[in-house]
Order: structure tokens, then C-alpha cells, then sequence
């Protein structure tokens, strides 16, 4: 059971940076077709890595009924609790709100503007299996979400993104 690590960046972290530096919160969405799993994992890390210092959203393109359990219980092992998140559908706006659009499977479903960072996730769907199966993909985010810390506020770096490694 292997994820592909592949990760397309369509634009490059230059301008988000340089807006972070301007002293504008940096803001990335996560999508992922169910919002239940995998953008629901990294979202939390997102917020919990950063100190809140990036804004942070996550939608699916047909969002499921709730966030799936084992993800739910996978971060509860990292001392993140997601129980009150719920899937949230994709809109445009969240879109045009973001600086960088992370999708996790949604493909062409997620709407596309010019100037925005995309990076494509590929990642392994935990929809219907256990903990045990999801905690291998958990570990992939955390490792991508500490990555795009370091790259949007790189003057802090290392702060937060070294505990639990």
C-alpha cells in the first residue's frame, strides 16, 4: 500500500510569499471530492502546525454526510480533534478567496483562476477503510502540510512544524 507523492505546483510559491511578507495572512483551500477525509486531515494540521497564522478552508465537489470516523480518530491520535467539522461543498468563492488550491482527487471539478497556486495531492482515498490503513495517508499530509508551512512563512519556519515529527 503506497501513496504517489506526486505534487504539481501550476504556479510558484513566489507571490504567495511575497503577499505573506506584505503582511497579508496567507490562505490556502483543500479539496477533495467528499471533504471527509483527506482535505479534512489537512486542514487540521494546517491550523494546528501554523499557530492560526495561515487561513485555512476545505470543501469537497459532493461533499459527503459527516467527516469520515477513522479519519476523525487517526488526528485524535495527534491530539487534533475534527469531530466538529463537517463536509462543506466547493464554491467559487472559496475558490477566488484562496491564495493556494491544494485538490486531493477532485480533478477537473475544482474551478480554475488565473494568478492562484494549484498543487495536485495525489493521495491514497481513506473512504471505507480503517485507522490503521488511514494513518500511513495522516503521515503523508502532516510531512506535505509542513512543506507548504516552510514555504508560505518562511520566516518562520521550523517553529511549530518540528513537534510530533
Amino acid at each position: 500500500m503506497s501513496t504517489d507523492s506526486t505534487t504539481e505546483t501550476v504556479t510558484d510559491s513566489t507571490t504567495v510569499a511575497a503577499e505573506t511578507e506584505a503582511g497579508k495572512k496567507p490562505s490556502v483551500l483543500f479539496v477533495c471530492v467528499h471533504n471527509a477525509g483527506r482535505s479534512q486531515m489537512a486542514a487540521a494540521y494546517l491550523q494546528y502546525l501554523s499557530e492560526g497564522r495561515i487561513e485555512v478552508l476545505s470543501a469537497g465537489s459532493q461533499p459527503a454526510d459527516q467527516v469520515n470516523p477513522a479519519a476523525v480518530e487517526a488526528m485524535k491520535e495527534e491530539g487534533i480533534d475534527i469531530t466538529a467539522e463537517t463536509p462543506k461543498i466547493l464554491t467559487t468563492e472559496a475558490v477566488k478567496a484562496s491564495d493556494v488550491v491544494v485538490t486531493m482527487g477532485c480533478g477537473d471539478e475544482c474551478p480554475y483562476f488565473p494568478g492562484k497556486r494549484y498543487e495536485d495531492w495525489v493521495l491514497e482515498d481513506p473512504a471505507g477503510k480503517g485507522v490503521e490503513s488511514v494513518r500511513p495517508i495522516r503521515d503523508e499530509i502532516k510531512g506535505r502540510i509542513q512543506q507548504l508551512i516552510s514555504e508560505l512563512l518562511p520566516a518562520n519556519a521550523g517553529t511549530s512544524t518540528s513537534a510530533q515529527a
